[in-house]
């Protein structure tokens, strides 16, 4: 693996997985992997079994839309986010249904984007927290927090070798009053360790 350098300010903690054309191959590998059959619900299949049918959902950080696609499928009034115009194409293609815009996470206002009442429940699958510019985590944290319903739901999956560990995120989510509920090692809840290479984090706005 090629030393990766620091990111210019605002640039993506892990750019160079962002370079030019990275958006088109993250597309087609998922569509060549839903082609062949690979089971891809495994995070939705979670945030449904915690939710009422109907709920409203933010997929955020949605790239192509795998997630929320799934969980519009599964009943649910979903809303996808992404900051890349052509990630929130391909959802809109692949996955018809959701509302899906384009939106950066850590300036997050849904409701100046026609959409404002607040979500039961947020997901954030595939390393989202690691994939925003660097520093910026409290402030996705509290502008998604700001989206949720008292009493609602986020869930997070991360892995560990992303830059961003654990107790940050505890941190981070307490500043933005969102509680720890849970935490997991895999998407299908085998327990945490504390050395896990993967965590499933689940907080919640307090009632």
């Amino acid at each position: 693996m090629t030393d990766i350098p620091d990111p210019a300010p605002g640039r993506p903690r892990w750019f160079t997985d962002t370079a030019e054309g990275h958006a088109q191959w993250y597309i087609e590998r998922f569509r060549t992997m839903a082609a062949d059959g690979v089971d891809l619900a495994g995070e939705a299949r979670l945030v449904d079994a915690m939710l009422a049918r109907g709920s409203r959902v933010l997929d955020a950080g949605c790239g192509p839309g795998r997630v929320g696609g799934e969980l519009h499928l599964r009943g649910h009034e979903v809303v996808g986010a992404d900051v890349d115009p052509e990630l929130i194409a391909a959802a809109e293609q692949d996955h018809p249904g959701p509302v899906w815009l384009v939106a950066d996470l850590a300036t997050l206002d849904l409701a100046a984007q026609g959409q404002p009442e607040p979500f039961d429940a947020i997901v954030m699958a595939g390393n989202v927290l690691a994939f925003v510019a660097a520093g910026s985590e409290p402030l996705v944290l509290a502008r998604l927090a700001a989206h949720l319903e008292p009493g609602g739901f986020l869930v997070t999956g991360l892995g560990a070798e992303r830059g961003y560990p654990d107790d940050r995120l505890e941190a981070d989510a307490a500043a933005a009053g969102l509680e720890l509920e849970h935490r997991f090692a895999t998407w299908d809840l085998r327990p945490w360790t504390p050395d896990a290479d993967f965590t499933v984090t689940v907080l919640r706005r307090p009632a």
